[in-house]
Parts: structure tokens; C-alpha cells; sequence
């Protein structure tokens, strides 16, 4: 019973990790697969570790992204020279756009969690998703890095905010609000992303007193530890994948998943 029990949870980090950087709902997919394996999660404690090991990994492959934009703040700051404002612009958007969903974790997070119980607001986010995928499936805009503004950052992270409620990928709703005020692809990914990292420590941070009182840490160490390894080497090779998807322009292909696994949940759970 233990190494099924460690199976399961593997399966569940591997889950997190291959969706968490794809647009079609991490949460919403730990919610159906815990429903089918009779799993039920106390809490944010699972999500929130194998969330961490996802943030590890989107970390690495944007870590000299990372540097840049943390250096570039500082000397603009220290300096004022015009060689750093592009970066520094794009870490204060980074900023900017966090806050919506920052206040959203705050103020309702109760709410929040009584959300992963439900299958069927995960089946109707799914289509939700899937229909704003499809919306924006042909969108190729010209914004850069530079050519972001205050706007831009408040829709997207209001995207962001919407995307707490599981069924709606945050990737999905960051990435697809980046493109409707008209970022290039690559830059829609790398706000999304950016946006990403600090939301991510900030619900670890809120989530704190779950990770030191649950009364399960011992009892279920190698569980969680092989779901939060699963979970770390998954989203590395998954956040990859998405890279060359969207340089491809095929995000049409998760709107027909999204589709079809929101529908198969409206009729058969």
C-alpha cells in the first residue's frame, strides 16, 4: 500500500510539474486526478509544494533573465542611465502586475480554497480557457520588453487575479492577456513568467502555517518528496516545450484540450 501510495503521489507531482507552465490549469488538474485516485487534500499544502518545486525550475530556465532585470534595476536606480531604464521599466511592470492578484490571495483566500473541491467550476474554467485560447490563437502583436505600459501590466495582472480560481490557467489567462494588448510572443511569455515568480513565493509565504502544521509532514515525507521532484524535473521540460509551441504560434492545440476535457467533465463526473 505504501508504494502505491508513492506512486500516486509521483503521478500527482508529474501532473503539477507537465501543466503548471501550459495554459490549460495546474489546480484544475490536480483537482480532477485527486478525484479520480480518491485523494483529498487538507488545505494548500500539496499545491503549494509542489508549486515551489515548479518555481525552482521556472527559475533556472529564466535565471540570466532574472539577474539581468534584478542588476539593471538596481544601477538604473543608483545610476539613472538610459542603458538600464528598459529593464527597470519591465521589473516596475513586473510589480505593477502582481498586485492584483497579490490583494485577490489576500482578501479571499478561503474562498479560494473551497474552490478545489468543485469539478465542475474546473470543467467550466476549462472552457473558459479554452474559448480565450482559441480568441487569440492567430494574435502576432509588436510590443517589446521597452514597450510596455502601467496599462498593459494592470489588465494582465488582473488576468492573473481571475486565474486563482482553478479550472483558469494562470499561464493561459497571463500569456493571453500579454497578447490582447499586443506583446510579441516571446515577450507575453516572459511577463507571464515574471509575474509568475513573485506570486508564487508570496502564496508560499501566505501558506506558511499550513507547511509547518501539517500534522502529516512525517508520516508522508517520501510521498511528498517524490512529488516534489517529479514536480520540479516535469515543469523544466514542460516550461521548454512551451517555449517552442509559442515560438510555433500553436497555442489553438490547448483550446481543443481545454475544450474537450472541460466538456468530458460536464458529462461524466
Amino acid at each position: 500500500m505504501d508504494v502505491l501510495l508513492w506512486l500516486k503521489y509521483l503521478f500527482l507531482g508529474m501532473v503539477q510539474g507537465i501543466t503548471e507552465p501550459i495554459p490549460v490549469s495546474s489546480s484544475g488538474h490536480l483537482v480532477i486526478v485527486q478525484e479520480l485516485m480518491g485523494l483529498k487534500q487538507e488545505g494548500l499544502f500539496f499545491e503549494v509544494l509542489t508549486n515551489t518545486a515548479s518555481l525552482f525550475a521556472i527559475a533556472v530556465i529564466y535565471r540570466q533573465d532574472i539577474a539581468r532585470l534584478i542588476s539593471s534595476t538596481v544601477k538604473f536606480i543608483l545610476t539613472r542611465e538610459k542603458e538600464y531604464r528598459s529593464d527597470f521599466m519591465f521589473s516596475l511592470y513586473v510589480v505593477i502586475g502582481t498586485i492584483p492578484a497579490a490583494l485577490a490571495a489576500v482578501l479571499l483566500k478561503s474562498q479560494i480554497e473551497q474552490f478545489f473541491s468543485s469539478i465542475h467550476t474546473v470543467s467550466i474554467s476549462l472552457l473558459v480557457t479554452g474559448v480565450a485560447l482559441w480568441l487569440i490563437r492567430n494574435l502576432r502583436g509588436r510590443k517589446r520588453d521597452g514597450d510596455l505600459s502601467v496599462r498593459d501590466a494592470l489588465l494582465v495582472g488582473l488576468a492573473q487575479a481571475v486565474a486563482l480560481i482553478p479550472g483558469i490557467s494562470r499561464s493561459g489567462a497571463t500569456v493571453i492577456s500579454s497578447m490582447a494588448v499586443g506583446m510579441k510572443q516571446e515577450t507575453a511569455l516572459r511577463f507571464s513568467f515574471m509575474l509568475y515568480i513573485p506570486i508564487s513565493v508570496g502564496g508560499i509565504i501566505l501558506s506558511v502555517s499550513d507547511l509547518t502544521q501539517n500534522p502529516e509532514r512525517a508520516s508522508m515525507a517520501v510521498p511528498y518528496v517524490l512529488a516534489f521532484a517529479a514536480s520540479l524535473v516535469t515543469t523544466y521540460f514542460s516550461m521548454k516545450w512551451l517555449m517552442n509551441v509559442m515560438a510555433k504560434g500553436n497555442l489553438k492545440y490547448f483550446a481543443y484540450y481545454c475544450f474537450a476535457v472541460g466538456i468530458l467533465l460536464l458529462f461524466i463526473l
